[in-house]
């Protein structure tokens, strides 16, 4: 099929946009690289700067690509930002979604698979995680991913959209080759944190928390390998040939790890220490967070690749140990 990749260039974009290669589809990728970075893709995919809220702009793409089916990666994801800026977080993950959404449906563009999160469940009642959990934000970033979850029910019933929304864990590691890894500024994710203090790039590594009701006191959460999610996103795509199709998946390897495995493992890939200093709790995060990915795994036969946090680490160390200054190096 065509795809338009919307942030295909961003991290996860451009892991799905080779994977998409490797299936045998045709990406198309549109990226205004607020965030995304055009070295992350290979020359000869076709490439549109342009935001995804541009409907005359998306609507040319649709049109002269003849794209079959819309990936949409193109969210602001730092939590914390959301908190302070929400109408940023609004206008971009909200309302610029519906602006495509319209825009696909006015070029009967009819399938779409959308990057979501765990966040919208915000703290779970239970645990592991299932789709029919109450969803319970509690942060801006969580609240406009469900809306548009919302909305998506909505625009299905009405117009014969069908969709696949994939509520991510904690996206990690880099592509198997090292060619295209993480490259965020600013980075917040712990892994990539971390091994920028064994390059000398940071002092220290703080842990945020450490008495928390867990078997070493640091919160515990769900990491789940690029390439993996990517390869889910794709499998979706035969689920999606009746019209009105909804369809709602956790993604993540079901086995919690805490802040201080996740440093153990870095420093069992490198071969060095990560020094540490101790931070007081972050308002919000909740204990521990993971998935029971069950649903995705029976109904699209989705596997983890990369089931141990050691050998999503070995492929994120590969990345950032050869591209120390990410894709300005």
């Amino acid at each position: 099929m065509n795809v338009l990749v919307v942030g295909g260039a961003g991290y996860i974009g451009s892991h799905c946009v080779r994977q998409l290669t490797a299936a045998g589809h045709r990406p198309v990728v549109l990226d205004n690289l607020v965030f995304g970075h055009r070295a992350a893709l290979l020359p000869e995919i076709a490439f549109y700067d342009a935001d995804l809220g541009d409907e005359e702009t998306v609507g040319s793409i649709l049109r002269k690509e003849k794209i079959d089916l819309v990936m949409h990666f193109a969210a602001f994801a730092y939590v914390g930002e959301s908190v302070e800026d929400p109408l940023k977080y609004y206008f971009n993950n909200s309302v610029a979604t519906l602006h495509l959404l319209r825009t696909m449906i006015r070029n009967k563009v009819m399938k779409f698979v959308f990057s979501s999160t765990c966040a919208t469940f915000g703290v779970p009642e239970t645990l592991p995680i299932t789709e029919d959990l109450p969803q319970k934000p509690i942060n801006p970033y969580g609240q406009t991913k469900l809306d548009v979850e919302n909305a998506l029910k909505n625009i299905a019933r009405a117009t014969g959209l069908s969709f696949a929304a994939f509520r991510y864990f904690n996206a990690a590691g880099a592509a198997e080759d090292g060619s295209i890894g993480e490259a965020h500024d600013p980075e917040t994710h712990i892994i990539p944190l971390a091994i920028d203090v064994v390059l000398g790039k940071r002092p220290d590594f703080t842990v945020f928390g450490t008495d928390y009701p867990t078997p070493d006191g640091t919160c515990l959460r769900d990491y789940v390998h690029v390439d993996d999610l990517s390869r889910a996103h794709i499998a979706v795509f035969e689920e999606l040939s009746d019209p009105g199709t909804q369809l709602f998946y956790n993604l993540g390897t079901g086995r919690p790890y805490s802040v201080r495995e996740i440093i153990n493992a870095i420093e069992v890939v490198s071969g060095k220490k990560v020094p540490q200093v101790e931070g007081a709790r972050r308002a919000g995060d909740p204990p521990s967070l993971y998935a029971d990915s069950t649903k995705a795994k029976q109904d699209l036969g989705w596997k983890v690749k990369f089931s141990d946090i050691e050998s999503i680490v070995e492929t994120a160390w590969k990345w950032h140990r050869d591209h120390p200054d990410g894709y300005s190096g």
